[in-house]
C-alpha cells in the first residue's frame, strides 16, 4: 500500500527516514485504522451517491404525433426501477402547461426480471397556437424521509391547423361584418320556477299556520253542512217509500237514517240505544219522545193509525229536532 505511508509521513510531518521499534508500530496501526476509515468512507460516499441517482430517467410521449386545439390528446409517462423504490407520479395538480388536464387512466404496477414499470396515460387538451409544443412531467421517488424529483424525457406533438396558410406576404383576408341576431330557442328556466315554487309553498305553509284553527273550523262546517244536506235528501227519500208502499222497511230505515245521522253529528252512541235510553239522553224532549213512541208502536206493535197525519207528524218531529241539534253544532263551530 503505497499511498498509505505517505499520507501518513503527511499527516504526522516526519519528511524522511523509517521508524523502528514500538513507536513504528503504534504508526503502522494508526496508519492502518486511519486508511480503513478512509475508505469505508468513501464506499460510503459512493454508495449514497449510487442511490440517489437514478438508473433510467422516466419516459414521456404522445400517443399521436399530432393533435388540434382543444381535441383531447393522449399522454404516456412510463418508469422503469427497481421494485423495492417508492414512486410517486403526478396528479391534476401538476403543471401541464401549454396543456390543461382533461383526466388520467393509470395501470397497476407490472414487475418481470427484477424491474418494475409503472405507467400512466394523461388526457390533455391544448389552447395554445404554437407550432410544436412539448411536455416533460416530474416523476417524485421517495428515499426514506427525502424525496428526489426527475423529470421524464421532453415529448413533442405538432398542432395540425384547419384554416389554409396564406402566401408570405399577402394580405389578411377582409371579415365580413354580420351582426343580424340568430333565433335562440326558448329554454325553461327552472331555477327560477323552483324558487317560486318554494316561496309560494312558504307563504301556503305560513298562512296555514296562522289560520290553521279557523281553517279547520271552515272545513268542519263545511262537511257539517254537507252531510246534514244529505241526511235530509236520504231522510226525505224515505218517508217518500213509506207514504206509497207503507212498508215498515221503509220506517226502520228512516229511523235508523235518524239515529246514525246524530250519533256522526254529536259524537255520541245512541245508534245502539233503546227508544227509553234515546229519551233519557236527550232528557225526555216532547218532539224524540212523541216521534219515537209513534214509531215503536207502527214497527214492532204493527198497528197502522187509520190517518197518516200520526206517521207524517213522527217523521217530521224527529227531522225537526235533527235540525236543532245542526243549528246548535253549527253555531259552535262559528263562536
Amino acid at each position: 500500500m503505497p499511498p498509505i505511508p505517505i499520507l501518513c509521513r503527511s499527516w504526522c510531518g516526519y519528511s524522511g527516514g523509517v521508524i523502528s521499534g514500538a513507536a513504528g508500530r503504534r504508526m503502522r496501526q494508526a496508519t492502518t485504522l486511519f486508511s480503513g476509515l478512509l475508505l469505508a468512507l468513501l464506499g460510503a460516499g459512493a454508495a449514497a451517491a449510487a442511490t440517489a441517482e437514478p438508473t433510467q430517467e422516466p419516459q414521456g410521449h404522445f400517443l399521436r404525433p399530432t393533435t388540434l386545439v382543444g381535441k383531447i390528446v393522449d399522454y404516456e409517462l412510463s418508469y422503469t426501477h427497481a421494485p423495492d423504490r417508492e414512486v410517486i407520479f403526478p396528479d391534476s395538480t401538476a403543471e401541464f402547461k401549454p396543456f390543461e388536464y382533461v383526466g388520467k387512466t393509470f395501470y397497476p404496477t407490472r414487475t418481470r426480471g427484477g424491474q418494475s414499470l409503472d405507467r400512466s396515460v394523461y388526457h390533455l387538451r391544448t389552447f395554445a397556437l404554437d407550432s410544436v409544443q412539448s411536455l416533460s412531467l416530474p416523476v417524485t421517488l421517495l428515499q426514506g424521509n427525502d424525496t428526489l424529483t426527475v423529470r421524464s424525457t421532453t415529448a413533442t406533438v405538432r398542432l395540425q391547423r384547419t384554416a389554409a396558410a396564406t402566401a408570405t406576404g399577402a394580405e389578411a383576408p377582409v371579415l365580413r361584418q354580420n351582426t343580424t341576431p340568430l333565433p335562440v330557442p326558448t329554454q325553461f328556466n327552472y331555477p327560477y320556477w323552483l324558487a317560486g315554487a318554494g316561496l309560494l309553498g312558504l307563504l301556503l305553509v305560513s298562512l296555514f299556520l296562522g289560520f290553521r284553527r279557523h281553517l279547520r273550523k271552515r272545513y268542519q262546517r263545511y262537511r257539517l253542512r254537507k252531510n246534514h244536506v244529505y241526511f235530509l235528501a236520504q231522510y226525505a227519500r224515505h218517508i217518500e217509500r213509506f207514504t206509497l208502499s207503507r212498508s215498515l222497511t221503509n220506517m226502520e230505515r228512516a229511523i235508523t237514517l235518524w239515529k246514525n245521522y246524530l250519533t256522526g253529528l254529536e259524537d255520541n252512541t245512541i245508534s245502539s240505544l233503546t227508544t227509553r235510553e234515546i229519551v233519557a239522553h236527550y232528557e225526555n224532549d216532547h218532539d224524540v219522545k212523541t216521534a219515537l213512541h209513534i214509531t215503536d208502536r207502527v214497527i214492532y206493535g204493527n198497528q197502522f193509525s187509520e190517518e197518516e197525519a200520526e206517521t207524517d207528524m213522527a217523521f217530521e218531529l224527529l227531522r225537526n229536532f235533527a235540525e236543532r241539534r245542526y243549528d246548535l253544532v253549527a253555531a259552535s263551530l262559528r263562536a
